[in-house]
């Protein structure tokens, strides 16, 4: 049986009986009375458990930087064949998040969480089989290969969560989405606390009892509170004209260095401290999980404070902050300084977290810009914002994490040739002064010159506002 309901201004929401699909047959967010009266809450559900289940699919993304902690001497596996094995769920699920973003338009985006969250189910259990001493290293690339399909929930969760929220909250909507789910990684690295410590470290399986049955619940609570917006739409158009933008790279390369900082950090924190401070598993794991942890709290603010001040600014602070940071975690590395280490190193999690937030929210907003200034008003400018950010956004958001792949590998090199990872973070302070001059040059140079961002902002993209 079908239920009907017509919104304000006409939208018609079709929600089937539970059990069925559930689609929204009209949706405009812009519209300040369909939103105060239905849309809102309709968004605020659908963001809660898009939450949940991106939560849980970081959580199996970032499993292997939790494994690895477990595995002694008797897995016969070095430090350098350590952090590749955490580097593969990281390019895998990288190149996931093209087809993931794509995925929403395409079956829904109720639909498609409840299927993604549901697949996460193999990488764990897959993970649960092989690890035990005398498994060979190919098959442990594999199996941490599966758990890059946790990456990819990424994209598909923020596309659709983009549709549901009007401009002007995009900035809080999506920095929320994306914090929760970010808090995955902190959680995962907990719970691996919390089994070396009570278990020891010969029980990994234990984290990964914990997580089967939790997956199998949040697919249930996407498919019987989760709705598909039918207006959501493939363009394969929009996401050639995305791939033509050159702000779509620009604002890449601005991802890479706060979220491709936040991902690779997290996966490698727990090994450099092992290599390079020669912690123990207890000790590296009862350390790690505090940076992501920030990190992750703080992205909703980072979208906050963009849709206050503006997303290119938060983000030039941040990334001179980082490079900051970074020179602390140099100073570190050199005098082999533990409690000086891991202050530059929370820093820089703080601050790619807030980074997080602001550059996302600087893509619908570039977008949204980008139409003002081809003479497009009212609902026509959003319309055509939302077409071409929403493409944009996978693309984004895959090439960002490359960025944890690039810093995983870095560490990898670095730990190779020097026996510590101090080159890398060299390597990493210019990323952060080379993301500090573009955010500079091509999103808040312009405005300087020329006044204020309101007076420019029907006119170009370039924009502190953005």
């Amino acid at each position: 049986m079908t239920a009907t309901g017509t919104a304000t201004g006409g939208d018609t929401v079709r929600a089937p009986a539970r059990g069925a699909g559930r689609w929204i047959e009209r949706w405009d967010p812009e519209d300040e009375t369909f939103w105060k009266e239905r849309g809102e809450r309709i968004a605020r559900r659908n963001l809660a458990f898009s939450v949940l289940c991106e939560h849980i699919g970081f959580s199996v993304w970032s499993l292997w930087s939790v494994m690895v902690l477990f595995m002694g001497p008797e897995y016969g596996i070095d430090a350098a064949g350590k952090f590749f094995l955490v580097a593969v769920p990281t390019l895998v699920g990288a190149v996931l998040r093209v087809p993931y973003t794509f995925a929403v338009a395409r079956f829904g985006g109720r639909n498609w969480t409840v299927f993604s969250a549901a697949l996460l189910l193999v990488p764990a259990g897959a993970a649960a089989f092989a690890l035990r001493p005398g498994t060979s290293y190919t098959v442990f690339l594999l199996v941490a290969a599966l758990a890059g399909i946790g990456g990819g929930n990424f994209a598909s969760s923020m596309t659709n969560i983009n549709s549901f929220y009007p401009l002007h909250r995009k900035g809080w909507a999506l920095g929320l989405n994306a914090g929760g789910g970010n808090v995955g990684v902190p959680v995962v690295q907990l719970l691996g606390l919390l089994v070396i410590a009570t278990a020891g470290a010969a029980h990994p399986r234990l984290v990964l009892a914990v997580y089967l049955p939790l997956i199998v619940v949040a697919a249930l609570l996407a498919a019987l509170f989760m709705d598909n917006l039918r207006p959501v739409r493939n363009d394969t158009g929009a996401a050639k004209d995305a791939a033509r933008d050159p702000h779509t790279w620009i604002v890449s390369l601005l991802y890479i260095g706060t979220f491709g900082s936040f991902i690779g950090y997290s996966f490698a924190f727990g090994l450099v401290l092992q290599t390079q401070f020669a912690r123990t598993p207890l000790q590296a794991a009862s350390l790690t999980f505090v940076g992501p942890l920030l990190g992750s709290l703080l992205r909703p603010v980072g979208g906050l404070l963009a849709d206050r001040y503006g997303g290119a600014r938060i983000t030039l602070a941040a990334f001179v902050a980082m490079a900051a940071a970074t020179g602390v975690v140099i100073f570190a590395s050199g005098r082999h300084s533990l409690g000086v280490f891991l202050a530059g190193f929370t820093a820089l999690f703080v601050l790619s977290g807030l980074g997080n937030g602001s550059t996302y929210k600087m893509i619908p907003g570039i977008f949204q810009a980008k139409a003002l200034a081809k003479g497009l008003t009212g609902e026509a400018a959003a319309a055509h914002g939302r077409r071409l950010s929403g493409a944009a956004m996978g693309l984004i958001g895959a090439v960002g994490a490359l960025g944890g792949l690039g810093i995983n590998l870095a560490f990898r090199q670095s730990f190779q040739s020097a026996g510590t990872g101090t080159p890398a973070f060299v390597s990493f302070l210019g990323c952060y002064a080379l993301c500090s001059a573009v955010t500079w040059a091509v999103y808040l140079r312009r405005t300087a010159a020329t006044g204020s961002a309101r007076e420019r902002e029907p006119a170009a993209p370039a924009l502190a506002k953005v």
